[in-house]
Order: structure tokens, then C-alpha cells, then sequence
């Protein structure tokens, strides 16, 4: 009978985090969901744990080097293992590069590229000791093509699929696979929260928009993101390393 997997997931408290620890959980996975709020991480892993799964909350801000270590250590004290990372933790940014300033791509970087780097970092060590491992980080889009307005945020997830890459191709030997899923725009709470802050008067209207901006003529669920993340995650998926896998409704293909 085979080991049951320990995976971390990072951002787990909602939105496309919350449905990867839900689908992991599905499968059996004991899944330690990771997210700055402790209230956010201790709900998430209750609702899993409702529902059947089994689930841990892990509060950890992934720009702190030292909390990061501690924390991915004391799992494997406690777990004997850490089987999946998934690096999903990560924010947005709105802007050209004249409009971006020194202390927003400061912020950006801390959390999407060195908050990748702090959790890799703090598991490779772990999985080369087994010999096994999946790594899969959250990309996007723009880290392909060009996004209006998104300079910092490109910058970010153009670092994160060159990450993956790197990881791949460095730990292959190790047993180690690492991959990246690069979503369109996605119908999470961080969407609705932009609406609401950004076009209070006419929310829908700008929802529309952003929804055609995929050709397939709407967002994609969290569910679907996940989807692609358990899948990437999964035995079946064990001659997959070093990909980057679009999940756009046609975006990248289509529109460029």
C-alpha cells in the first residue's frame, strides 16, 4: 500500500489555493495549507477536514527565509516527509514600468519570486533525501506574453516559469519533478475585490470585459486550475518535468 502523500500548498486559504487543497484532499493527500492569515489557513483545513480529508493549518508568511525553513522542518519532524510543494501563494500588480514604483516591485518580488524561492528552498533538501518529489509552481500567463499594464507582475511570473526550469532540470537525477501551470484570468475573490475597489459602479459591466478577454469567452473556475494542479501532482503524471501548461481558454494561442 502506498505512503500517504504529504503536500503543502501554498496561499491555501482561498481562491485557486483553497481549490488545489481540496482536490489534493480529494485524493488522499494529508494537505498542509499554508496562508499568511492564520484565520483564512484554520478555516480552509476545516472544511477539508469536514468534508472527510485530512488537512493542517500551517500560518507562514513566505517572504521570511527563517519562518519558511522552521516551518517546512517542523512538517517533516512531525510528517516524515514532504512529498508535494505547490507554490501558489502570490499577489497582483497594476501597472507600466513608469507607473510602478521602487517599493511595489520590491513587494512583488518578496512575495512571488522570493516566497517561491524561500518554499523550494526549504523542501528540495527534503525530497533529495527521499528521492522523490513534485514541485509545481503557479505561473501565469504573462509569463509568456505580453500584459498590459502588468510590468511588476510579469516580471514576477516570468521569474517563477525560468524557476521551474531550473528546478527541473537541476534535481532530475534526484527524482524530483517540478512543472508550472500558467492560468488566464481566474473568477477568485481577488477578482471581485478589484471590481469592487476599481469600477464600484459598474461591476458588471467591467466583469464582462475581463471575461471576454479570454477567447473561450469566460474566466476560469479555481476548480479547473486545480484540476490541472492535481493531475500535475499525480503518479499518472510521472514522466512530466521542466513544463510550462497554459490553462487560458485559448488566450495564448488564440489572441497572439
Amino acid at each position: 500500500m502506498n505512503k500517504q502523500k504529504v503536500s503543502v500548498v501554498t496561499g491555501g486559504g482561498s481562491g485557486i489555493g483553497f481549490a488545489v487543497c481540496q482536490a489534493l484532499a480529494a485524493e488522499g493527500h494529508k494537505v498542509i495549507v499554508v496562508d499568511l492569515s492564520a484565520e483564512a489557513s484554520e478555516a480552509a483545513a476545516q472544511a477539508i477536514l469536514s468534508a472527510g480529508g485530512e488537512a493542517q493549518a500551517l500560518t507562514l508568511d513566505v517572504t521570511n527565509h527563517q519562518q519558511v525553513n522552521q516551518g517546512f522542518a517542523h512538517l517533516v519532524e512531525q510528517h516524515g516527509r514532504i512529498d508535494v510543494l505547490v507554490n501558489n501563494a502570490g499577489i497582483g500588480s497594476i501597472g507600466t514600468l513608469e507607473e510602478t514604483s521602487e517599493s511595489e516591485l520590491d513587494k512583488v518580488y518578496q512575495v512571488n519570486v522570493k516566497g517561491v524561492y524561500n518554499c523550494a528552498f526549504a523542501c528540495i533538501s527534503h525530497m533529495k533525501k527521499q528521492q522523490s518529489g513534485v514541485i509545481v509552481n503557479m505561473a501565469s500567463i504573462a509569463s509568456s506574453v505580453g500584459i498590459p499594464d502588468r510590468f511588476a507582475y510579469s516580471m514576477s511570473k516570468g521569474a517563477v516559469l525560468t524557476m521551474t526550469y531550473s528546478i527541473a532540470k537541476d534535481y532530475v537525477e534526484d527524482g524530483i519533478r517540478c512543472n508550472c501551470v500558467a492560468p488566464a484570468r481566474v473568477h477568485t475573490p481577488f477578482v471581485d475585490n478589484y471590481l469592487e475597489n476599481n469600477y464600484p459602479d459598474n461591476k458588471q459591466e467591467m466583469f464582462e470585459k475581463l471575461s471576454k478577454t479570454q477567447p473561450i469567452g469566460r474566466m476560469a473556475k479555481p476548480e479547473e486550475v486545480a484540476a490541472l494542479v492535481k493531475y500535475l501532482c499525480s503518479d499518472e503524471a510521472s514522466f512530466i518535468t521542466g513544463s510550462n501548461f497554459p490553462i487560458d481558454g485559448g488566450f495564448v494561442t488564440i489572441n497572439n
